[in-house]
């Protein structure tokens, strides 16, 4: 591509996605001198960094929501994508445009000028470079996967937050616990304050250990600060703060108990910047309200092709229960199984389930499939994505017999939309991909086409 020639939209996509084909890592130094390259847009504004398993697009959700009620402008880079990849770069509720991701990508290719980068190291360049363009006020920027070495770890930021340590992604972060949390404390910078929900010892130690050696001051959940519901309403719930500060019945929008976990981190979080960016008791609870995180235990009533409801509608007869979560992981699993028996009220649970090949298939699976009365697997299109038939051979003879295997996507959907019936639920997980495939057929995509 010359030099002088403007990418379009589509053109800057493509080139992204031709991108997932190379799998080297450039590491921090080579990420540093590249930005360096790009005149360290990274520099030009103060940032949020989020690590951990399973919560940090809820925490950053959150985050995003409370500061744009109070007014600032915020930017917020998140991953994955579930349909668009514009879905990754957003300021206040607001994506980035077409015209925008296209400029972007066009100085990252100039720049380059034909040396080799990852998907994940060019949209992280387009994160920071459209952030500083943009003059946002603060960002919150989500790791992609791991710590010490994601491309998102050349920040320095105002506080780290770590949501969890579980295991995810051992062929890269390790085949202990350990390994893993030292993975995700590796964004612990010196001296910056960090927040976390770590429950389990082993990790929370090696967290522990990482912010002492870098004097970094710690804020654990259930020791430093705690968000518990209130008992009988599952949309409210308590918070009480590092300053000892209680604040009683807040809403939570979002669904599932360990959101109140989540949006704990979020209020520790905001604590910690309180000085630098303040916010109001009123701005906290408008925000709470309106925080919004699709494809995460998003429950509505579809009726036909966007018409989506968030409450059942007046005539339930022609709408379909959905639940669409993104569990991936077995902590995603044993969040989303503990859901769907103590929040969600069906009569019958129509599974539809996808899994990556490279993902602990055989016990996330099991938390979720003797729930379901019948399970549909399916393959989005992705060279990862398991195939059905070996979803289905790994379940017990027993789950086998309630379980089909449709390889395309739509397909397997108007298979369960047939089997639907009045109080039934069909419940979508396994896979973000999938998620985001349902989601874009059911609803229309997140961004909009300008």
């Amino acid at each position: 591509m010359a030099a002088a020639e403007k990418l379009r939209y589509r053109d800057a996509w493509n080139f992204l996605d031709r991108l997932q084909f190379f799998k080297i890592k450039l590491g921090l130094d080579s990420m540093n001198a590249f930005m360096a390259s790009l005149h360290n847009p990274h520099l030009e504004f103060p940032c949020i960094h989020i690590g951990g398993t399973n919560g940090k697009g809820s925490v950053g959700a959150t985050l995003l929501s409370i500061l744009t009620t109070a007014g600032y402008k915020v930017g917020f880079y998140t991953s994955p994508h579930l349909s668009s990849v514009r879905e990754r770069f957003r300021i206040g509720g607001t994506f980035i445009s077409r015209d925008e991701f296209a400029a972007q990508a066009d100085r990252i290719i100039n720049i380059l000028n034909g040396r080799q980068i990852t998907y994940f190291e060019f949209t992280t360049a387009i994160a920071l470079l459209w952030f500083a363009d943009r003059k946002v006020d603060l960002a919150i920027l989500e790791v992609g996967l791991g710590g010490r070495l994601d491309a998102t770890n050349i920040v320095t930021p105002l506080v780290s937050v770590i949501t969890n340590v579980s295991m995810d992604h051992e062929q890269y972060l390790g085949n202990t616990i350990t390994a893993v949390a030292a993975e995700k404390a590796g964004i612990i910078k010196p001296g910056v304050p960090v927040v976390t929900g770590t429950t389990d010892k082993e990790a929370l130690k090696t967290i522990v250990d990482a912010a002492e050696k870098r004097g970094s001051p710690l804020y654990v959940s259930g020791r430093d600060f705690t968000g518990a519901p209130v008992q009988g309403n599952r949309s409210l719930w308590s918070y009480k703060g590092i300053q000892y500060i209680t604040d009683e019945a807040l809403p939570l929008n979002m669904k599932g108990q360990y959101q109140v976990d989540n949006a704990s981190l979020a209020l520790a979080a905001l604590e910690v910047i309180n000085a630098r960016f303040p916010v109001t008791a009123p701005q906290i609870r408008q925000g709470l309200a309106g925080t919004f995180w699709p494809g995460r235990l998003e429950e509505f009533w579809w009726q036909g092709f966007k018409q989506v409801y968030p409450q059942p509608p007046p005539d339930t007869s022609s709408a379909c229960h959905f639940l669409l979560d993104g569990a991936h992981n077995p902590d995603g699993a044993t969040a989303l199984k503990k859901s769907l028996e103590q929040d969600f009220v069906h009569e019958r649970l129509i599974l539809v389930w996808a899994s990556m090949a490279d993902k602990d298939v055989l016990s996330t699976l099991m938390q979720i499939a003797p729930l379901a009365d019948t399970i549909i697997f399916t393959r989005p299109d992705q060279e990862r994505s398991a195939k059905p038939a070996m979803l289905m051979n790994m379940l017990p003879d027993s789950l086998q017999q309630r379980t089909v295997c449709i390889d395309q996507v739509d397909s397997a959907l108007d298979h369960a939309m047939a089997e639907y019936t009045p109080g039934a639920m069909i419940c979508v997980a396994g896979s973000l991909y999938l998620v985001g495939r349902v989601r874009q057929i059911l609803c229309g995509e997140q961004v909009d086409d300008q």
